[in-house]
Parts: C-alpha cells; sequence; structure tokens
C-alpha cells in the first residue's frame, strides 16, 4: 500500500514519482526509484548475435552498460533515432546483486507526482504488450499511463534465455548452410 510522508515542514509528499517517457506512439512510465540517470543518445557499440533488442553497449564513465531497446523489446521494432532519443539508465536488482542498464526510449516527457489514489490495476487482457510487462497503470490529469514492470521487461534471466536461441539459431543457420 501506498503511503505519503510528512515532511518537516507538515507537507504531504506524493507516494511515488514516475518518469513518463515515449516508446513508438505511447506513453509509458518508470517509478524513479529505480532510474540512475538520464543521457543523451550517442554511439552504441553492437554486440555481434545479439537480439533485436538489444541494442548494444555503451561506455558509461569506465562501465561496460547493455543498452536495451524498449520498442524493439515491447513491439518487435527498432527505435528510429532522433533528436530526443535517450538512454535512461536503471538499476536492477538481480540475484547476483545490483546491474545497470540503459533503456533506448524515443523522448523522456517529464517526471510526475502520484498520489495513493491514482493508481489502478492493470486488466489483464487489451494491451499491445505482454500483460506480466505492465505494474500498474497511473491515473494522471484524465489520462491514463502504463507504468512498467521493470524487473519483467529488463529480466536478465529471460534476456539471457533470448540471447542463448538467437545464438543456437544462428549456429542451426550456419551448419544447415554448410
Amino acid at each position: 500500500m501506498e503511503q505519503r510522508n510528512e515532511s518537516f515542514t507538515g507537507q504531504t509528499e506524493p507516494a511515488s514519482q514516475l518518469l513518463t517517457f515515449m516508446s513508438g506512439r505511447d506513453c509509458f512510465a518508470l517509478e524513479i526509484k529505480s532510474i540512475r540517470e538520464i543521457i543523451e543518445f550517442d554511439e552504441v557499440t553492437r554486440v555481434p548475435l545479439m537480439p533485436l533488442f538489444i541494442r548494444g553497449v555503451i561506455n558509461l564513465r569506465g562501465a561496460v552498460v547493455p543498452v536495451i531497446d524498449l520498442k524493439a523489446r515491447l513491439f518487435g521494432q527498432e527505435v528510429t533515432v532522433g533528436k530526443r532519443t535517450c538512454v535512461v539508465v536503471v538499476e536492477l536488482q538481480h540475484d547476483d546483486g545490483l546491474h545497470e542498464l540503459g533503456v533506448l526510449v524515443d523522448a523522456v516527457n517529464e517526471v510526475i507526482d502520484l498520489g495513493p489514489n491514482d493508481r489502478t490495476d492493470a486488466p489483464q487482457f487489451g494491451h499491445s504488450i505482454r500483460a506480466d510487462f505492465i505494474d500498474y497503470i497511473a491515473k494522471v490529469n484524465g489520462k491514463l499511463i502504463i507504468v512498467l514492470a521493470l524487473a519483467k521487461v529488463l529480466s536478465i534471466d529471460e534476456m539471457a534465455s533470448l540471447v542463448s536461441l538467437a545464438e543456437q539459431c544462428t549456429e542451426d543457420r550456419h551448419h544447415a548452410a554448410i
């Protein structure tokens, strides 16, 4: 259950904050607590034999950070890089510790405050993305925004399985061609 926190001034703070952004024509959001930083899109080093949604890697202050193309992950089509294209760097907890991943989005919109009554459970049908990718629906100024379940969308185990499958398919095609 979301709570409001009383600050020392007696004012209530929002239950949570969301970063809204565009992926394709759709507006999505992530809870700000999982976001480390937002960087301007620059060069991404492609990695051979990776699925379409793994755009490549970037060097972020000496650390190699994988970049996941959110549009490709959700809809199977790569982001077309434009002036507002950004990489949202997030931190994900996994079995072996904290991991940084970059999420390539078409454009970042704004940070919004979300009150405890401004969220509803996601319906299990009627979306253009997998239902398990949706954490909840935020109600903001009369509009509904899908808040992504970051741990599901960027599941390290699932992505590793997909990479392994892609490598196997490539190997099978190579052997069939010989």
